[in-house]
């Protein structure tokens, strides 16, 4: 018996059936025409800062919608609709643009930075925007994609960062799977050095791309890769953050806190202003307590689920995920956890960002290898041979559910690592060339025109209409509320939650007044 089916067989159906996941899912808003809507978020939407489900991510113009904790894969996307519903019927003609990469943008600097009010916390949020503008551009953060968080109860923390590892090790299959972003709008790399080719007038791509979201010209830093983050324990995580939130950046400090004209530039001058900062393709996470950290959180009570970050938002289906998708996710996550796990060198971290751009850029090309445990391996052979070991644990999840929607998503991911042409990257490029005479913005705009129609055809009853127009009211309310409460300045304030005794352990890292970034 090999230790994965040990580990298997130790899983109770209840600790199976005690998976948990949720899912937040960005979308630009984009004006008929396809340029980048240049509006605020709409009133009908409620508040940014305190609603629990819509808020935007890092533009003003970049949706984030967000579910609870779900038990079941239908409950979590029912409620992902019914959002996506609600938001569409306040959006008029504006669409949520249906690709990972942007619409046509305008130029960098006048892509709006998202607002949260004048609290201090609401400052907070968009002086860390105006941060990731300075260094990184504003471009870049304008993709968008899926985050799934997941957890299974009686996971440790030192087993939830042997998932990390894995998850990490074999991430390339997953870009490869459902990587949907093989093309861009030539204005997202106006004026940056890239390899992308051009495939017609506006349109750049890669031939064999899977997600150039993912890949270099995606959320992609120098400065960060000069941080090789271990995962072999949440010591040696936290300690690796720690240092990269404590210590003065050069780069960073030539840009400096405030800029002659008394506007503030970024909230530190640290490699990162806060947590989130951190670029990686899955994070272990932890709800934080008001006014708390989330490294804090981390070290204090452990991780609690993992936000798996590197899903491109799937453009034919209406909300960018389906549920076989999510069914994939759960059978790989647990392959990942039940796997052996050996401890990451910094020459393994070195390879798997090798392996990360070269899936994302040509992850289709069929003689594309990567790199092994020290030696060559073509991706679908390795592919192939993940997915063999996964078929133990999609039956037990057959069974323990009383379903073959396990078995089926593991067959679907089979016939693809077979069938390149019928990947989702494939089928945008072959879409764009026969529908759309090789343009990446025509095929975006009339994919967002199709599942904005999609949506607004679906039953949506008006109690479900009532309540979420009450959650949106009642959302402005507390964003008043949280206003009206503040009492330090905003210049306190900063100081306070940048603090290194914020990211230890104790009493004393927590600040109640201090509502999180």
């Amino acid at each position: 018996m090999s230790n994965l089916q040990e580990a298997l067989s130790t899983l109770a159906p209840a600790r199976l059936q005690g998976i948990r996941r949720g899912i937040e899912k960005e979308s630009l808003r984009a004006a008929a025409t396809g340029a980048l809507a240049p509006t605020p978020h709409p009133d009908a939407l409620g508040s940014a800062l305190t609603h629990p489900n819509i808020t935007t991510d890092y533009s003003e113009s970049q949706l984030e919608l967000i579910t609870g904790v779900h038990a079941s894969v239908e409950q979590c996307l029912e409620e992902l609709t019914q959002v996506h519903q609600f938001v569409y019927r306040a959006l008029g003609d504006e669409l949520m643009w249906a690709s990972s990469m942007p619409c046509t943008l305008p130029a960098d600097e006048t892509i709006p930075i998202g607002r949260y009010g004048s609290s201090n916390v609401g400052r907070a949020k968009s002086v860390y925007r105006m941060g990731l503008a300075h260094r990184y551009g504003r471009r870049m953060q304008t993709i968008s994609g899926i985050h799934y968080n997941w957890s299974l109860p009686g996971v440790s923390d030192a087993q939830y960062f042997g998932l990390i590892r894995n998850f990490r090790r074999h991430a390339f299959l997953l870009l490869y799977l459902f990587g949907a972003s093989p093309a861009a709008c030539s204005s997202f790399v106006t004026g940056r050095k890239h390899e992308l080719q051009t495939l017609s007038p506006g349109t750049v791509y890669m031939p064999y791309g899977t997600s150039l979201r993912m890949g270099r010209l995606g959320y992609q830093s120098d400065a960060q890769a000069s941080l090789a983050v271990s995962y072999n324990s949440l010591e040696g995580y936290a300690d690796s953050l720690y240092e990269a939130l404590t210590k003065p950046y050069p780069a960073y400090e030539a840009i400096g806190i405030v800029n002659p004209g008394g506007e503030y530039n970024q909230l530190a001058t640290s490699l990162l202003q806060i947590e989130n900062e951190f670029y990686g393709t899955i994070r272990p996470k932890r709800v934080i307590r008001p006014g708390e950290r989330p490294l804090h959180a981390l070290r204090e009570r452990g991780v609690e689920y993992v936000e798996v970050r590197l899903m491109d938002l799937d453009p034919f289906v209406p909300v960018g995920i389906k549920a076989q998708t999510i069914r994939f996710l759960d059978i790989f996550l647990l392959h990942c956890l039940l796997s052996d796990s050996p401890h990451d060198t910094p020459a393994e971290i070195a390879a798997l960002g090798r392996n990360q751009h070269r899936t994302a850029a040509f992850g289709r090309d069929p003689a594309l290898v990567l790199e092994r445990d020290g030696r060559e391996a073509k991706l679908t052979d390795w592919g192939a041979e993940i997915v063999a070991e996964c078929a133990p644990i999609a039956q037990l999840l057959d069974r323990v559910h009383d379903t073959s929607d396990y078995g089926d998503a593991l067959r679907a991911a089979e016939a693809l690592l077979g069938n390149p042409d019928m990947l989702s990257s494939a089928r945008v490029l072959a879409a764009m060339a026969r529908d759309h005479s090789n343009s990446f913005s025509a095929f975006s705009l009339a994919q967002s025109e199709q599942l904005k129609a999609k949506l607004l055809k679906l039953p949506y009853g008006g109690t479900l209409h009532a309540h979420l127009e009450a959650v949106a009211r009642q959302s402005v309310e507390d964003q008043r509320a949280v206003e009206a409460a503040d009492t330090m300045q905003f210049e306190q304030y900063r100081q306070q939650y940048i603090s290194a005794e914020r990211l230890g352990l104790g009493k004393a890292a927590v600040a109640p007044a201090l509502a999180a970034v």
